[in-house]
């Protein structure tokens, strides 16, 4: 049987040429034929979900330039780690809202800062009601990957964020399977949490190359499974029936030398499908920051290196899914 091509998965939209989870990042990648979209969600302090890829919100909007909101910089520790700076769960929807997204990375993709200050903060219900109406628009079932972000950080300060997410999913038409959903964290509590709620959708578990996750590093201290851990044959088997695949650091499937020679594609994503386990990868980029050191060209960070041979491997590798964020060069690479 030929082998099916993998997802193409607009990661945050199509931030390659728009500031990620805006509304015409969102747009673009639709228009540009993604299979489906990824907005990361978060919450506002009055259990709004808000799609920012993190809570601290700085850099990714204009909130530092608003003076109404300076009282509200602080300083936080969120999954172990301390951040300076504004936080979503310490503003209202409605003042959320008044924000105006910005390009995260200027100085790489100076082009998608044009378009800063321009656009509105968005909310979870916004993109789903944006992909069913651009599934109509274009003629073709689309699918959202929604990314539940800091779970175990939010429920310390009593977000059930099973529940939020069930409760929009419902509401949003989104619960039953009427459009391709698939719900996604690098905690394996909420997905399990999530999946009791009676959502139908993928449940896909979420695999840094290094560390432990959050949830139950919290639960067992080092007693918990690295992410490594868990993508070995050993780890892969206790998954098996508990989630219906797994998302992993693309170096996972490359596995670069100290040098930056390209030594894959790994067997990670045989051992996963042998156990009846999808595979997405993320993220693939073009430009010379984001690729291993001997496929970088000698231009700038931001120019494009020779990402086609970095995605030839991925593609070798035979995963179900890809995270792009140039969305009509994932199009045009892994459909061929």
């Amino acid at each position: 049987m030929p082998r099916r091509p993998p997802l193409v998965i607009g990661h945050r939209g199509a931030p390659g040429y728009r500031p990620e989870h805006s509304r015409s990042s969102y747009a673009l990648a639709l228009q540009m034929g993604v299979d489906a979209v990824e907005p990361d969600v978060v919450v506002s302090r009055d259990g709004v979900l808000v799609v920012r890829h993190e809570n601290e919100i700085s850099g990714t909007t204009d909130v530092s330039t608003r003076p109404e909101f300076a009282d509200r910089h602080t300083t936080k520790v969120i999954d172990g780690v301390s951040l300076t700076g504004w936080f979503t769960e310490d503003f209202t929807w409605d003042e959320l809202a008044t924000l105006k997204c910005r390009e995260r990375l200027p100085d790489l993709r100076p082009s998608s800062a044009t378009f800063d200050d321009e656009q509105p903060v968005l909310r979870l219900r916004d993109v789903l009601d944006l992909v069913a109406e651009g599934s109509l628009e274009h003629g073709r079932r689309i699918g959202v990957v929604l990314e539940i972000k800091h779970a175990t950080y939010f429920a310390s300060l009593g977000f059930d964020m099973a529940d939020l997410v069930a409760t929009e999913l419902r509401e949003a038409g989104w619960a039953r399977g009427e459009h391709p959903l698939t719900v996604e964290s690098f905690e394996s509590t909420v997905l399990r949490e999530v999946r009791e709620h009676g959502i139908r959708s993928s449940f896909i578990y979420l695999l840094e190359a290094s560390g432990r996750p959050f949830d139950l590093f919290s639960a067992h201290g080092k007693a918990a499974l690295t992410y490594p851990q868990t993508a070995a044959p050993a780890g892969l088997d206790a998954l098996a029936g508990t989630v219906d695949g797994i998302s992993v650091d693309k170096r996972m499937i490359l596995a670069p030398d100290k040098l930056g020679r390209l030594t894959g594609p790994s067997p990670v994503v045989a051992d996963a499908h042998a156990r009846g386990l999808k595979v997405f990868t993320w993220t693939c980029r073009p430009e010379n920051r984001f690729l291993a050191r001997s496929l970088r060209t000698k231009g700038d960070p931001g120019e494009f290196g020779d990402y086609e041979v970095e995605w030839q491997m991925i593609r070798d590798g035979a995963p179900d899914g890809i995270f792009v964020d140039h969305a009509d060069l994932g199009v045009a690479f892994f459909r061929r």
